[in-house]
């Protein structure tokens, strides 16, 4: 006898008929298809049915009648038992049960609320949010952004010319509707003020110590703005050095200055823009939090986003503003450069994850390997540690600085730092002799 596999998000089973179960054929045709198999245990087994020849009759106009699909239905013997398979395909269109839509999510059936729904509906209907009609005129507009576009997109938009006006520029950028109604795209990329039409359109950034918020910046505006202001309100929560770099000097931040930015835009184009939250940056002393409401589009998981991927924007006509504007490389390739200029600068990689309903990033600061209780568990000594320090704040130390820092020997600077290669926390680049020099290794996560 035939033994059915366990319920997953297109299969379920049954060991009877109930006219309830149109809610899950309902869920499996707004997710991928699915089956219901009738007559089965919730241990696979057929049980069996003896009025199998009526439901192939009844159901299938029950369906039809409820749903407005027409599925599937056939008879099986298993064992000299009958069992009924009913099939529905997934549909291109939203498909309701009693005026109410469901979907699957495992082998969970859900009814759809709120922003679910709202975003279900959109993505069946082949719309995105940011292209939908808001309630702003033209004298919501702010021309001083418009301003700052043209500036910035001539490079990428060679048609564009400073005569222009606010109508055409944002009908070529796909803003307006077909009856020339600002589009939330446009209002939230050029608005005056965003947030008199969405509340939540906004960036909240905070310096925590532990669970204490010292300080609090809340980033509103258009987006342009929005995204500026937010990176000036985490730069004062940041330390800076100097370096001096082929007779240039170079401010070294804790944190790469573009990969914040990038964070801030990837945040503000992937946001859940129907969702009350607001974007949040958390500033603590060893790390910085980014966190957007919303999902990953289903075509990706958190290991695509470390490396180049194909790219879903949540709010493309945001996204290609952004573009247009020079604000962003290349499409899906975001994540990764934030990740790459972390680790020029030998930060730990950033993490990316789906939390409390939406998608965070973490930056890390590189403090571990300069504490020193984590130094002498790997049996550094005081002068090792000196050396560290130098690195950190000159980019690299020769072994005649090493001598010169410590008080030693040439013997002794070269066995200390030879130990620190060997540890893997330095690296040794250039010739032996006069020309070695010593940086921290890039790659270490430590």
């Amino acid at each position: 006898m035939k033994k059915y596999i366990a319920e997953f998000q297109n299969i379920e089973f049954k060991s009877e008929w109930r006219d309830e179960y149109l809610k899950t054929l309902c869920a499996f045709v707004n997710t991928k298809g699915g089956e219901l198999i009738v007559w089965i245990d919730d241990k696979g087994n057929a049980i069996g049915v003896k009025n199998a020849k009526k439901l192939l009759e009844d159901v299938p106009n029950k369906i039809k009648n409820k749903l407005g699909i027409t599925p599937s239905v056939i008879s099986k013997i298993e064992r000299g038992k009958d069992i009924v398979i009913i099939e529905v395909p997934a549909t291109s269109l939203p498909v309701s049960c009693d005026g109410k839509y469901f979907q699957r999510s495992g082998s969970i059936t859900s009814e759809l609320n709120g922003n679910e729904l709202a975003n279900f509906l959109l993505l069946k209907y082949e719309k995105t949010w940011d292209s939908l009609a808001s309630e702003a005129n033209f004298n919501d507009i702010d021309m001083d952004t418009v301003n700052l576009f043209k500036n910035l997109a001539k490079e990428r938009v060679s048609s564009l010319s400073d005569e222009d006006s606010i109508e055409k520029i944002l009908y070529n950028l796909k803003l307006l509707t077909k009856d020339k109604k600002i589009t939330n795209a446009g209002i939230l990329l050029f608005g005056k003020n965003p947030q008199d039409f969405y509340i939540s359109a906004k960036t909240r950034v905070g310096r925590f110590k532990d669970s204490n918020i010292l300080d609090t910046v809340i980033s509103e505006g258009n987006l342009f703005n929005q995204v500026e202001k937010a990176v000036e309100a985490i730069k004062k929560h940041l330390n800076v050095r100097f370096q001096i770099k082929e007779l240039a000097r170079q401010d070294i931040w804790d944190y790469p200055l573009d990969a914040i930015r990038e964070a801030l835009i990837n945040a503000v184009i992937h946001k859940d823009y129907s969702s009350a939250a607001e974007i949040q940056v958390k500033i603590y002393d060893d790390s910085i939090w980014f966190w957007n409401p919303g999902s990953l589009p289903e075509q990706l998981n958190i290991e695509d986003l470390k490396k180049e991927h194909s790219s879903y924007p949540k709010n493309p006509l945001i996204a290609n503003t952004f573009y247009l504007a020079g604000l962003i490389e290349h499409w899906g390739s975001g994540t990764k450069r934030i990740i790459d200029l972390c680790r020029e600068q030998n930060l730990r990689e950033p993490e990316f994850k789906e939390e409390h309903g939406g998608i965070g990033v973490w930056f890390y600061k590189n403090t571990d390997i300069y504490v020193k209780k984590n130094l002498i568990k790997l049996g550094l000594n005081e002068r090792q540690y000196k050396a560290l320090i130098y690195i950190k704040e000159n980019g690299n130390i020769t072994n005649s600085e090493y001598m010169n820092l410590a008080n030693v020997s040439r013997q002794t600077a070269t066995r200390d730092l030879d130990l620190l290669v060997k540890l893997n926390i330095l690296e040794k680049k250039g010739i032996t002799g006069r020309g070695t020099e010593y940086f921290l290794t890039t790659h270490n996560d430590s």
